[in-house]
């Protein structure tokens, strides 16, 4: 099969790989501007992983022609941030074709509404098929020129969903040539709800905020997860059960997936991370405006809080980080709404038209 992959970080560079070192033809795209990683790629051919997976996957074309990277493609991957979702359906547009499959991977809150709306297309359009998945696949970092190390490749609690449902069944079998883990998702509120990053990134982060401004590493779950934070963490995740309660949506806890996925050993909000095998050896960031709380607050904490409100579910924790992360980095990241019900164009919907999505 031939696949694309837009976006050359950290996932879309793991993607890359691990498509070609399966045996299919991987084209990587990336727009200029955050092109670093796409040269080494096409210098060596394709990319070398390290860690828990290893080996070289070839890759056939990367660079910075979309029309190129998009020929002939039966599957579309757009692997990043939720603030890339946009540009990257965008950059698709003039080339859209209704063969292909699109992915946003991860969801990072309704990515595959907002890939469609990018698109121009109507929210309950059959074709083509777009959707999104509940996670990144890999826990993964760029360790050097076309080169990746692995920590883990997830082994189960993988979702994949289609706006409409009716496509799901289509991707998750595309999917499942990759990841024999990947699993049906009931809907794109439950992909979006079952991402872990906005539960355990923002909390970690502020309980470490002297920490990652001082000088010297430090490693993020095995030393930054403590009784503080995982207890920071669990309440979050409560609220979050919650929502998805209300919405009649199967969401497991984070521990829980954690352990479905392969990274953690331990279903608990402390020990399971400070000893998951799958989170070993990853390094805090270095600095407080980074993803971990520019996207998981401000697109992931902003999008569950309002969809809290919407269905009658209070969230005075992801509440309180929101207002303390918006003071700490000098923006407002709730008026922002970068990515709310209404910013989507969600916002008229009932709970029972919300559970049906």
């Amino acid at each position: 099969m031939k696949v694309a992959v837009l976006g050359a970080g950290n996932g879309g560079v793991a993607a890359a790989w691990d498509w070609g070192i399966h045996g299919h033809e991987v084209s990587l795209w990336s727009s200029p501007e955050f092109g670093q990683h796409v040269e080494p790629v096409a210098e060596q051919g394709g990319v070398t992983c390290f860690g828990s997976e290893k080996g070289f996957g070839p890759v056939a074309y990367a660079g910075h022609d979309i029309e190129k990277t998009l020929a002939g493609a039966e599957l579309v991957l757009a692997v990043g941030p939720a603030y890339s979702t946009e540009p990257y359906a965008r950059a698709v547009k003039p080339h859209l074709s209704h063969d292909q499959l699109y992915v946003v991977c991860p969801s990072s809150c309704l990515g595959a509404v907002v890939f469609k709306n990018a698109l121009g297309l109507e929210r309950h359009t059959e074709s083509p098929v777009i959707g999104e998945t509940s996670t990144l696949p890999y826990g993964v970092r760029i360790t050097g020129p076309a080169e990746i190390t692995m920590y883990n490749k997830l082994q189960g609690g993988f979702f994949v969903a289609a706006l409409p449902g009716i496509g799901t069944e289509q991707l998750t079998s595309a999917l499942a040539q990759v990841y024999p883990g990947v699993e049906a998702g009931g809907s794109i509120l439950q992909t979006s709800l079952q991402n872990g990053n906005p539960v355990i990134h923002p909390a970690t982060t502020l309980l470490n905020a002297s920490r990652i401004e001082s000088p010297g590493d430090f490693l993020f779950y095995e030393d930054g997860v403590t009784p503080a934070s995982g207890g920071l963490i669990k309440a979050v995740d409560d609220e979050r059960l919650a929502i998805a309660a209300k919405l009649g949506l199967q969401v497991l806890p984070d521990p829980e997936i954690g352990v479905r996925q392969g990274y953690m050993t331990e279903a608990s909000y402390v020990e399971g991370y400070v000893h998951a095998p799958g989170f070993r050896g990853i390094l805090a960031q270095t600095a407080l405006d980074h993803r971990y709380l520019v996207e998981d607050v401000g697109f992931g904490l902003v999008f569950l809080s309002d969809l809290g409100r919407h269905v009658g579910v209070a969230t005075p924790v992801m509440d309180a980080i929101i207002t303390l992360t918006s003071s700490i980095l000098e923006r407002d990241f709730r008026a922002e709404q970068a990515r709310t019900l209404g910013s989507v164009g969600l916002g008229e919907l009932s709970l029972d038209e919300l559970r049906h999505l």
